[in-house]
């Protein structure tokens, strides 16, 4: 964005990475996705690179109150320098922090989450699928982040995306509003869990098992983490692949 203010131009999309997409080895991949599909779709965008502070969401979450306003603070101050007007980002945690939280403070932008940017893009038909690739005939599950579904009830633009794929879509038996979080939501990503018989995405998993997908789509870096732990705990990694919208969309355009 700085280099771009520099020549005197605006970009018509901020690309907020994230903190998971900056720095999260498996979540840099969806990054990658969602870019190549930016650039091949024409989208003219920035992103603040190193001006991209993290949201604050974790820190409000738990109950650091005085360092998420620090942050907050700091990111509108960036934003509003820049006059950015609309953001797009693969983290749900970060959309509603940037969509609900950020207007008390000073922040009102348009906030788009990528499965709605994606499925905008595929109604224009700036996106083309290739026939006959290689999520045909597959049984693909869609894991309903919280922060998208019942926080924002955000539900049919993810499912209305993964369509496209002509692959079999089949509901977990807890879906959109009755969907079972990762239990990586609420900052509990970043401390141990409260003792137990079974954590959440263990249980969330006997739910992927049941619907007997080979894929898990998620919309959600967290929800990518703790999939992917739940998997491999069930000792099903080989058969069950659990991949971003962004990275299925890429796949099936032949981007990557």
């Amino acid at each position: 964005m700085a280099d771009l203010a520099a020549e005197g131009k605006e970009a018509e999309v901020l690309f907020w990475v994230g903190c998971a997409g900056s720095f999260d080895d498996r979540a840099k991949k969806v990054t990658k996705a969602f870019v190549k599909i930016l650039h091949h779709v024409g989208v003219k965008y920035a992103v603040l690179g190193p001006e991209e502070v993290c949201t604050g969401d974790p820190a409000r979450r738990a109950g650091n109150e005085f360092l998420f306003q620090m942050q907050a603070v700091t990111n509108i101050e960036t934003l509003n320098m820049y006059g950015v007007k609309k953001i797009v980002t693969a983290c749900p945690h970060c959309f509603n922090t940037l969509k609900n939280e950020y207007p008390v403070l000073g922040g009102t932008y348009e906030v788009i989450h990528h499965t709605t940017f994606l499925q905008q893009l595929i109604d224009d038909g700036k996106i083309k699928m290739k026939e006959g690739g290689s999520f045909k005939g597959k049984r693909i599950t869609y894991h309903d982040s919280c922060y998208l579904g019942r926080a924002n009830n955000i539900y049919e633009a993810p499912r209305k995306v993964l369509e496209v794929l002509d692959a079999e879509l089949v509901e977990m038996r807890r879906c959109k509003s009755r969907g079972l979080c990762c239990g990586a939501g609420g900052a509990q990503m970043f401390k141990e869990e409260e003792d137990g018989k079974l954590r959440v995405n263990e249980e969330r998993t006997k739910d992927v098992l049941e619907s007997n997908a080979g894929i898990v789509a998620v919309g959600c870096p967290f929800c990518m983490t703790m999939m992917t732990d739940g998997v491999k705990g069930a000792e099903t990694s080989k058969n069950i692949q659990v991949k971003d919208i962004a990275e299925l969309i890429a796949e099936a355009a032949d981007l990557v």
